[in-house]
């Protein structure tokens, strides 16, 4: 097994983007390195293969139908991973490891722009419609919950599994069942190629930097710090740090864009094992930001990474949020990769904001709760956050 890396995820970017994480994940890119924990479980060191032998013999001679060995051990090693119960720990064959790292790392790929994640009761959720994509024109909404994919029920169904299903060919259709709220929704939705840079800017009036960042990926503080140099040379005086709809992604680019705000040294989030501390991130000085009132923007679709820089800017009394309720992924997955290209995503931890917070399954209050309008046009949320900035 080669070293592991460690994912914030909150979810799956469907292109369908496969971005957990993650999130789901979740995770991205260039990956911190974890060197190893002290296993908990209470599991012996092996097992005893012989029960698992007879299911295996029952089922070559009477199953009525093909089955390949790799089919076999394929299905034994995603059984192992689902026994636990976590929603976010998987094991990936060496074709879907690939297709999740190729995600992780913000290539275009074709599918529908669609993050998704796994609730705790195993339901499929949107965790938010990539802008400008055919999921977003189609009507999908972020707390969808997908019932079924072409006719097929995704009851019992993985994240990684109707990452594939849904995906596609450009030009050709998927069909989704949706439930939102007690209502089921159908929605028919071309594919089509999917590309977003991860961070974007631009100066608002009133000399306001806006800066969105849409995932946390490998050249994601590349960017952001490309736009933050915009801004110092406009003398931007107010910054909007928008991570609406953001699933989270890679723990280190969380902790560097974090950075860009704190005081060296600052803790940005500390990971816990029962009540052990197994690591922590700090700010690493890079501190253009410094000073510089600031405003978070959150809505349901924040996730993981996400979560962990608004807390770790709002806890070190760095940046007020506003917006919504974000989605509440308290848990930090660590890649395991083996020899064959297959990997395991576990998860290892759970995070902590510099103010002891766990968010997992409850999600960030926003300082300033401001529901999004029903008019697309209308981006009452950004306008309020300009109102907060200019009265303060």
């Amino acid at each position: 097994m080669r070293a592991s890396r460690t994912l914030s995820y909150g979810a799956v970017t469907l292109a369908v983007l496969f971005v957990f994480m993650l999130g789901l994940l979740t995770g991205n890119g260039t990956l911190r390195i974890h060197h190893g924990y002290k296993g908990e479980t209470g599991l012996p060191g092996s097992l005893d293969m012989s029960s698992i032998n007879q299911v295996y013999q029952s089922l070559r001679e009477n199953y009525d139908g093909k089955l390949t060995t790799q089919q076999i051990t394929d299905g034994l090693k995603h059984g192992l991973a689902e026994s636990t119960g976590d929603p976010y720990t998987e094991y990936f064959t060496a074709k879907e490891a690939k297709a999740f790292n190729t995600d992780l790392q913000g290539i275009s790929l074709t599918g529908i722009g669609a993050q998704l994640d796994q609730d705790k009761d195993g339901n499929i959720v949107v965790m938010s419609p990539l802008d400008g994509s055919p999921a977003k024109a189609a009507g999908i909404l972020a707390k969808d919950i997908i019932l079924s994919i072409d006719g097929q029920s995704t009851a019992g169904m993985s994240v990684g599994t109707a990452v594939s299903k849904i995906r596609g060919t450009k030009g050709t259709k998927v069909t989704l069942v949706v439930l939102r709220g007690q209502e089921q929704k159908s929605f028919t939705i071309t594919r089509d190629t999917i590309s977003v840079p991860t961070a974007t800017g631009k100066i608002l009036d009133n000399n306001i930097g806006y800066l969105q960042v849409s995932q946390f990926s490998s050249d994601t503080f590349g960017l952001v710090q490309q736009q933050v140099n915009t801004f110092k040379a406009a003398g931007v005086t107010k910054v909007i740090l928008d991570l609406r709809n953001n699933p989270g992604g890679e723990v280190n680019s969380a902790q560097n864009i974090a950075s860009l705000w704190l005081t060296k040294g600052a803790l940005v989030e500390q990971e816990r094992r029962g009540s052990e501390v197994v690591d922590s991130l700090s700010a690493t000085g890079n501190n253009p930001l410094k000073g510089v009132p600031t405003v978070v923007l959150m809505n349901a679709g924040s996730a993981s990474a996400a979560e962990i820089t608004a807390l770790a800017l709002h806890d070190q009394h760095a940046a007020t949020i506003l917006g919504e309720k974000s989605y509440g992924k308290g848990v930090v997955q660590a890649i395991l990769p083996f020899d064959d290209g297959s990997e395991l995503k576990v998860t290892v931890a759970k995070w902590y904001s510099p103010g002891g917070k766990n968010i997992n399954h409850k999600g960030i209050t926003p300082d300033q709760t401001v529901k999004a309008s029903d008019d697309p046009t209308n981006d009452n949320q950004l306008q309020a956050a300009t109102d907060y900035l200019l009265a303060h």
